[in-house]
């Protein structure tokens, strides 16, 4: 009998994902359902909750059924996306609005409301006051949909993490319960206390009765039934710290960088960096590890966002682009706003924009410079605040762009480790549930640093044009 597999469940912005790992960190099966995202003007970007909870049964269930009968599965653990949020039914689980993706932007006005409290907000949380974070998606969802209104009156509402909703939707025992990489991605959670705050609850206006109960990243959430098994969730976390487990327990010397629809790049530490943020990797009953991180919104979403402009179709212009990075000598600069400016800048209502001409393959080199600028801006942050590395490991579906992983090389001056890993997050989940005990290191490509004046100008007069659009125009004196 083939012991100690893990069910890894990874439910991301355009798909859910279902692997089963063996000991040696061998895929013995998978399967993934796609799910849609529906944007509603510039600032509203959702998901139908009861059809993402669907997606993930459904590729569990294809993932498990494939198996033989003798292979056991132990354990279970789900990753998500930490700032997207949802309402749901406590007492039947039915959902009572729409998934609200972490890229959506639809609160930003009530953030503005709130500048006053940024600083006592940052103290308490580690974030920066952002539309991206759940707070004010929930207090939006109170005030806007109805049937969340009526069940909160009723007392039977349950609001938070996206992370609840899908556990109370795949176990018998419907826990209502945020583990804290999840819980810290609302907005509503202390730091030290690793609770709900009170103080943050009144000032977003979200109930603290509404919320899930809190718990560590690894508790006994619950049993799943799939295809005939009962396997019980283990762990619950989030997509981006999951990924830094898949191959070893994360090291302080070591800069992780995560490139899919968006892209993070985080490091173990456990201090405040101005304009970064201060976030939970990992926290169970032997230990709390925490992480600085950098955010960059717009890298797979800017690039679709661009071909698109462009009359390109994503999947072509995703063919094309690693010849178009070898190519393209002089392309122009591409300040990136899309889904909104975050680290280290935080202007939600940024307008993304080009600078200089450039045909349409050297538009979308440009578009693929800025997401290396951005990451390097946030690593330089870190650097110039004590973190001292030695590598950068790189995962995500655009690591698999050689050259956007030689840039962030030549800029950073440090070697750059793209594992021949596919499903960073999965694994790292598989890891984490204890299941990859006897894995073997994995193989890791490297892209050393080279000189690049050309790439370092182009940075630099990026650096000028990003501080010049973000002063705004200037204001003419009167005379």
């Amino acid at each position: 009998m083939t012991r100690h597999c893990v069910l890894a469940l990874d439910q991301g912005g355009h798909a859910s994902r279902a692997m089963v790992f063996d000991a040696t960190g061998r895929v013995l099966a998978k399967a993934e359902r796609r799910i849609a995202t529906r944007r509603l003007g510039k600032l509203k970007v959702e998901h139908t909750a009861a059809a993402v909870l669907r997606s993930l049964q459904d590729a569990a269930a294809e993932a498990v059924a494939a198996l033989p009968a003798r292979v056991e599965i132990h354990a279970a653990a789900l990753a998500t996306q930490r700032s997207s949020i949802a309402c749901w039914d406590r007492d039947d689980g039915r959902p009572l609005s729409p998934v609200l993706s972490w890229q959506d932007r639809r609160a930003v006005r009530k953030v503005k409301s709130l500048a006053a409290h940024e600083r006592r907000v940052r103290k308490l949380t580690g974030l920066v006051l952002s539309p991206h974070y759940g707070a004010t998606k929930l207090a939006w969802c109170l005030e806007h949909v109805p049937e969340v209104r009526r069940a909160a009156r009723a007392g039977h509402l349950a609001a938070g993490p996206l992370a609840s909703y899908l556990a109370a939707g795949l176990t018998e025992r419907h826990p209502c319960v945020a583990d804290p990489v999840n819980g810290f991605r609302t907005q509503l959670m202390d730091l030290k206390t690793m609770t709900w705050a009170q103080e943050l609850c009144e000032l977003f206006h979200v109930p603290m009765q509404v919320l899930p109960e809190c718990v560590p990243n690894r508790y006994d959430f619950g049993d799943l039934r799939i295809a005939g098994r009962t396997i019980p969730l283990t762990v619950v976390t989030g997509d981006q710290p999951a990924a830094l487990f898949a191959q070893e327990q994360p090291e302080p010397a070591t800069a992780y960088i995560n490139i899919g629809t968006g892209a993070f790049v985080q490091a173990l530490a456990d201090r405040d960096v101005p304009s970064l943020l201060r976030s939970v990797l990992w926290r169970d009953s032997e230990r709390t590890l925490f992480a600085l991180e950098g955010t960059v919104n717009g890298a797979a979403t800017a690039l679709d966002a661009v071909a698109k402009q462009l009359g390109l179709s994503p999947a072509r212009m995703m063919r094309q682009l690693p010849n178009w990075l070898v190519e393209t000598k002089e392309p122009p600069l591409f300040l990136n706003g899309v889904g909104g400016l975050a680290a280290p800048y935080w202007q939600p209502e940024f307008r993304s924009r080009f600078v200089g001409r450039g045909d349409t393959p050297s538009q979308m080199v440009a578009v693929v410079e800025s997401i290396a600028f951005l990451l390097h801006a946030n690593l330089q942050r870190m650097q110039e605040h004590g973190l001292g590395f030695t590598r950068l490991r790189i995962s995500g579906g655009l690591s698999q762009l050689d050259g956007l992983c030689q840039h962030l090389a030549s800029l950073s001056g440090l070697p750059v480790e793209r594992p021949q890993l596919h499903e960073a997050t999965a694994m790292g989940l598989a890891r984490l549930a204890g299941g990859l005990a006897e894995t073997q290191p994995v193989a890791c490509e490297r892209f050393e640093p080279r000189p690049d004046p050309e790439l370092r100008s182009r940075e630099k007069r990026w650096q000028h044009a990003m501080r010049v659009a973000l002063q705004g125009p200037k204001k003419k004196k009167a005379r």
